[in-house]
């Protein structure tokens, strides 16, 4: 009898491997093969990538991807020729998927715009951006954020999706910017006299442009004061310099004409009423 249930298991273990070592040995090549394969393929990615031109800041990121979907597959090929059910994996696959997907929904936003702001490329590293009234200079370029390196030397880290949900400005592009200066006049005080003496002091500033010209004219007319805009044009790394620079040369200017500045003195009261 034993000898009987011993012959009986030798065959159904002769059956199996009869049936499963041809899909294994097949198994083994298509997973030697596709890997191989595999790691061509992400070769020819990079080399796509590097011609197209893309940011070398996602061009080790894509072809990663490509690698882990590649090679995925063939891990999903090879499964399904050992005959495994993936019917429960799939499953767990697509509800840990959406859970992750919930709670990482801020990251997942960030992520897919860095991938559209590195291929875009509104900007790249070195330009000076203005995004949502953040000012300064771009240092690095990530997935998720963007580095940007204030005139004060403040790192601000700016999400991605900040980046494409707002007005950005890329004062770079054209390799100039314009200051905005203001200066307050009194209304007793000749203009054309005021804008000849600004004019000329701002020709005593380096670094100012020559053209387009420096702009000056009357910007509003206040309660008290009428206000002056000074608009000399710059090159972005100059941009604090030049401000500094024009205010004190305004400053000095006025002193030699004896210019005043309508400002007020003391503390002015003035009624309630019911």
């Amino acid at each position: 009898m034993e000898w009987e249930k011993l012959n009986e298991y030798l065959q159904i273990a002769i059956d199996k491997a009869v049936f499963y070592l041809p899909r294994i040995i097949l198994a083994g090549l298509i997973f030697w093969i596709g890997f191989k394969v595999a790691e061509k393929v992400v070769g020819v990615i990079k080399k796509a990538l590097e011609k197209t031109g893309f940011s070398e800041t996602i061009r080790p990121f894509l072809s990663s991807t490509a690698g882990i979907i590649l090679k995925g597959t063939v891990l999903f090929i090879i499964a399904t020729i050992l005959g495994a059910d993936l019917t429960g994996l799939f499953a767990i696959l697509a509800a840990a998927a959406f859970a992750i997907g919930m709670a990482l929904q801020g990251s997942l936003g960030n992520f897919a715009s860095g991938i559209l702001i590195l291929t875009l490329k509104p900007y790249k590293i070195g330009d000076w951006i203005d995004v949502g009234d953040k000012f300064g200079k771009v240092v690095e370029i990530g997935i998720f954020s963007t580095d940007v390196l204030t005139p004060g030397n403040k790192i601000l880290i700016i999400p991605n999706s900040m980046v494409t949900e707002s007005v950005v400005t890329n004062y770079s592009e054209k390799g100039m910017i314009r200051l905005e200066l203001e200066i307050s006049m009194p209304y007793s005080e000749s203009f054309p006299k005021v804008q000849r003496i600004l004019l000329d002091a701002l020709k005593e500033v380096s670094n100012i442009l020559e053209d387009p010209a420096p702009e000056v004219g009357i910007l509003t007319f206040d309660s008290h004061n009428i206000v002056i805009t000074v608009r000399p044009y710059v090159e972005p790394d100059d941009f604090w310099e030049v401000t500094f620079n024009a205010h004190t040369a305004i400053k000095r200017a006025f002193n030699t004409h004896n210019i005043e500045i309508a400002y007020s003195e003391g503390v002015e009261f003035g009624r309630i009423g019911d």
